[in-house]
């Protein structure tokens, strides 16, 4: 017998009357979430896989290089499923302050992801910050609005009029969320759930906080970055990763139309189950894509360096610059001097050293103002990264 989820209530919207959804409280009741055969094997094995990823993490040096480029595959990936056209070649040439193909506006929205994520992750590690709540997702959501599409959308505020998800207008819309005037009570409710001693597992309450967010769908714009930003908030929040570096926007990407028939089965059916088998299997697949990268970036650059050291091109500076290039995988001649704290022409020398090692490559075909990449490094990172179809912004 299918679980039953919310009510509908008949609202009137540009002239139409429509049945917008509000949802029941978590956990889901009548009947209660039974976590067990095929749903139990899936979330052990999502378990075991995240505690993969964090001796992974411990295990390697310089950790932070890792989540550096993690942090930044989720905000060109979870960007561009809300439309944006701009890679993480584009992002990264963008903070070596150089010039790309892409729309400039799309790299300030995937910037304003980061700053956004940032700020979260900040608040939740500093003891009088914001703890996981919506007023801490009203935050990040005024910060991913800042000055870019969307800012004419009320950043920061839950909405107070009606969207809707799909079609042209509510009459035809694939789902309609709840009415204004009980989002407020919907988020207390979310709040609640978020705060509470539970007896269900974290990555479970993960996976229904995440699908109640998108179903209250509280702002006018950007619910989708921030609902899939709250996924990597819970983890933090609730101690499942030291460090943030599982990110499930890829997979949501690759599985787009099971996502959505996943939620709408929540929805329709009270299908809790599916959903979790779906999201479940989601973290256990990035989970361990995450720990073979962590192992192919680090196994690159050991071999680079190794490599460089021997050149007979290697120089002092060049030398240094490698040491930073995983976090600055894309340079400019301005930046490396930056970077490395030297003149010109030793900066020029060291990055000429590095591109005659076969290390950096130019990619920018101009004769000055080039940009450099670190080539196999870049090729390992940007998997999954690359600017697909237009996606839809709600």
């Amino acid at each position: 017998m299918p679980r039953n989820t919310g009510t509908y209530e008949s609202i009137s919207v540009a002239g139409e009357i429509v049945r917008a959804f509000v949802p029941y409280a978590l956990p889901p009741k009548r009947p209660a979430l039974a976590i067990s055969g095929d749903l139990a094997d899936r979330l052990r094995a999502a378990e075991s896989s995240l505690a993969r990823l964090e001796a992974a993490g411990r295990m390697v040096p310089s950790l932070d290089r890792f989540v550096y480029a993690f942090v930044r595959r989720e905000a060109v990936i979870s960007s561009q499923i809300e439309g944006t056209q701009a890679s993480l070649a584009d992002l990264l040439a963008a903070e070596a302050a150089a010039s790309s193909g892409a729309p400039a506006g799309d790299v300030e929205e995937i910037c304003n992801y980061l700053d956004a994520l940032n700020l979260a992750l900040a608040q939740l590690r500093t003891p009088k910050g914001l703890p996981l709540s919506t007023r801490l997702l009203n935050e990040t959501h005024r910060r991913l609005l800042s000055g870019v599409r969307g800012r004419d959308k009320s950043p920061g505020a839950v909405r107070r009029s009606q969207n809707w998800i799909g079609g042209t207008r509510p009459g035809n819309a694939r789902f309609v969320p709840p009415p204004p005037y009980r989002v407020p009570e919907l988020l207390s409710e979310l709040d609640s759930f978020l705060h509470a001693e539970s007896a269900l597992p974290p990555l479970v309450r993960a996976g229904l906080v995440h699908v109640l967010f998108e179903t209250i769908h509280p702002y006018l714009d950007s619910n989708g970055r921030v609902g899939r930003l709250l996924i990597a908030l819970c983890l933090e929040s609730w101690g499942l990763l030291s460090e943030p570096l599982l990110y499930l926007s890829h997979y949501f990407k690759t599985h787009r139309r099971e996502y959505y028939d996943r939620l709408e089965a929540v929805r329709t059916e009270g299908d809790w189950e599916g959903w979790l088998n779906y999201f479940l299997e989601g973290v256990a697949v990035v989970a361990d894509e995450a720990v073979a990268m962590i192992g192919a970036l680090f196994a690159q650059v050991e071999h680079d360096r190794h490599r460089y050291l021997q050149s007979e091109r290697a120089t002092v500076v060049g030398a240094r610059l490698f040491e930073h290039l995983p976090r600055h995988p894309v340079v400019t001649i301005k930046s490396v001097t930056d970077i490395c704290a030297t003149t010109k022409p030793t900066a020029a020398k060291a990055v000429e050293s590095l591109c005659g090692a076969g290390i950096l490559a130019e990619t920018s075909g101009r004769r000055r103002d080039r940009v450099f990449s670190y080539a196999a490094y870049m090729d390992l990172l940007q998997v999954g990264t690359e600017v697909g179809g237009q996606g839809s912004r709600s």
